[in-house]
């Protein structure tokens, strides 16, 4: 018998712990920074994906992945449609990392809020989203799937010709989520384009417009959504805009949980939310004004009276229901949502369809992720009957609901266009999942020199003696400080958890509770003349009407979530935060500095 090896607890160790990161499909031997977690972990290709687009740029980073013990019914594959956005290089990271520790923050100017369609996405340029090529019905599926890969492939090759990695901004470089879109804007009649009204030009490709109004002859619907977490002259200076820039446009403002403005805002209260047990959905802001667009765009082709009678019955509930009775019975009612789940996103549907068939018409919902596309489709039905969540990418495939017998609703994935926007604002916008960040203080550096954090959450120097003097911030020093407050320490050496910080940061951020909204160009030059605009006026009213009444609230300090957050938690949307019974969105009254200015602790008034 050969007489055995030593074996040191060291190389035990090593053994348990490549042990794990094979379970997790981490590529073999890389190893995570101690300050990265799990956000640097680059994960192994898997080989279950079809498309091949990747090849073009060989640095690729699928996130989302789903536990699958091989292909589920059907040869459906649950990672079929993770997000694919290019990898940041290491040395780029770390180059991040040191940024971060050494710049000292300098507030921006109110100019630099400014947003400029123009220059995120250079109309005219390769920065176009793909297109699906000609095909015919002689074709085989496989010619056709070959036939779309190589036309993506080259769709790819132009974008990352004509720019730098370091200058494109996160984009989708999974073709199996563009034939999810091609699928949508094929079966729709109408095309719903929602933004997030905090950014709307982030949110607005003007290929798409151009490809929808102009190639496929389809009405266009923009949908600024979230309006409660804008001021209303900003919103009214936002409708302008578009209306000016693309006069084929249809513009609907649109809010899931309206809050009523006239409610006095703390603006101390960032780390409180409120539950309300009551109809959350029925009171959706915006409805009617979709309804009205359509009726204008269908021109009584199609009978949208169940609609308009729909809408009656639930701002009637919404105003007379005693809350809990009514909702729970509506709950009961059968379920019709129809997701698709099979490689019906990949069959042809024919080059041209018949408009309105069988006196039904196709609302197709598209957009960026976490603009509030399945929260918006729960406002318009009433009650919950889509899934949503604040990780990008929860939504992998087009769902479709019936909202009226003459009425049905497709919920698109979120596709991320390619751009020329900061990526830090890609982060706060929560397109990039925020759990997944490789190096997420760059991100809180940008916020705050925006709007003053460490003044909105009372923030101590972490190198302060003296809590009165004035001292530099560097982003590092915001997430340090951050951590102290909250607690966050190490597991093992018991320091500061500046990364868990920063994700706490970056999530208040994007529920809405730090509110970082952009102007159109012109805005501060003009603000005086948008806040007394008639239409400002007209939508706090509107705002005001719709707002909560009668409903049973409660304040609580809620724990603020971190990167250990589960993916796929659906506590509640990051755009509308809230599908629960009870919980209600962090822009309800008392719980969001979005509601009100958070910039009155400096004596502006303008958020």
């Amino acid at each position: 018998m050969p007489r055995k090896k030593p074996f040191s607890v060291k190389q035990k160790k090593k053994q348990l712990q490549d042990k794990r990161e094979r379970k997790r499909g981490l590529q073999d031997g890389l190893r995570s920074s101690s300050n990265s977690r799990s956000g640097s972990r680059e994960r192994r290709e898997e080989q279950t994906d079809t498309s091949d687009g990747e090849s073009v740029t060989h640095h690729i980073r699928r996130l989302n992945q789903q536990p699958s013990q091989g292909l589920g019914p059907r040869g459906y594959d649950p990672n079929r449609y993770r997000l694919h956005f290019e990898r940041d290089s290491r040395e780029e990271v770390e180059r991040r990392k040191r940024a971060a520790r050494e710049q000292v923050l300098q507030p921006v100017s109110a100019e630099l809020l400014e947003l400029d369609i123009r220059e995120v996405y250079q109309p005219g340029s390769v920065l176009d989203f793909p297109r699906r090529p000609p095909w015919s019905y002689e074709m085989s599926k496989e010619q056709l799937m070959s036939q779309e890969e190589r036309s993506f492939q080259e769709y790819l090759a132009k974008i990352h010709g004509a720019y730098t990695s370091e200058k494109l901004s996160y984009f989708e470089h999974n073709l199996e989520t563009w034939r999810q879109l091609w699928r949508v804007l094929e079966m729709s009649d109408i095309v719903l384009l929602i933004t997030d009204i905090r950014h709307p030009v982030v949110n607005f490709p003007p290929a798409l417009y151009e490809y929808v109004t102009g190639e496929l002859g389809l009405a266009l619907v923009l949908v600024l959504n979230k309006v409660d977490l804008a001021p209303p002259a900003l919103v009214v200076a936002w409708k302008h805009y578009f209306h000016q820039h693309y006069p084929q446009l249809h513009i609907v403002l649109f809010s899931s949980f309206p809050r009523d403005p006239r409610t006095p805002q703390d603006p101390s209260s960032v780390l409180k939310k409120s539950r309300r047990r009551g109809r959350g959905w029925t009171r959706a802001l915006g409805p009617e004004q979709l309804l009205r667009a359509c009726e204008a765009i269908t021109a009584g082709k199609v009978d949208l009276s169940s609609w308009r009678e729909k809408i009656a019955r639930d701002v009637a509930g919404a105003t007379w229901g005693n809350g809990s009775g009514e909702e729970e019975e509506e709950e009961d009612g059968p379920a019709v949502l129809v997701e698709q789940q099979t490689d019906s996103a990949m069959e042809p549907t024919g080059p041209t369809r018949e408009r309105y068939k069988d006196g039904v018409v196709t609302i197709g919902c598209v957009g960026f992720p976490n603009v509030g596309k399945s929260s918006l489709i729960n406002g318009l039905v009433g009650r919950k009957v889509v899934s949503v969540s604040r990780t990008p990418g929860h939504t992998r495939y087009f769902q479709t609901y019936f909202l009226t017998p003459s009425v049905k609703l497709c919920d698109c994935p979120g596709l991320i266009f390619p751009s020329l926007l900061p990526r830090q604002l890609q982060v706060l916008a929560g397109i990039y999942p925020i759990a997944q960040i490789q190096e997420p203080y760059t991100a809180v550096g940008y916020l705050a020199s925006r709007i003053p954090v460490q003044v909105l959450l009372h923030l101590r120097h972490p190198e302060a003696k003296d809590p009165s003097a004035e001292h530099p911030w560097c982003a590092w020093d915001i997430c340090e400080a951050w951590a102290e407050k909250r607690g966050y320490k190490t597991a093992k050496a018991a320091r500061n958890d500046v990364y868990r910080a920063a994700n706490s940061l970056l999530r208040l951020a994007l529920d809405g509770r730090l509110s970082l909204c952009f102007h159109p160009p012109g805005y501060n030059e003009q603000k005086g003349t948008w806040e007394s605009h008639p239409e400002t006026t007209e939508l706090v009213v509107l705002q005001g009407r719709v707002g909560p009444a009668g409903d049973e609230e409660e304040e609580e300090e809620e724990e603020l979530s971190s990167s250990c957050e589960e993916e796929g938690e659906e506590d509640r949307d990051a755009d509308e935060e809230g599908e629960g019974d009870e919980d209600t969105p962090t822009s309800a009254p008392g719980s969001s500095l979005a509601a009100r200015n958070p910039y009155a602790l400096l004596g502006e008034d303008e958020c």
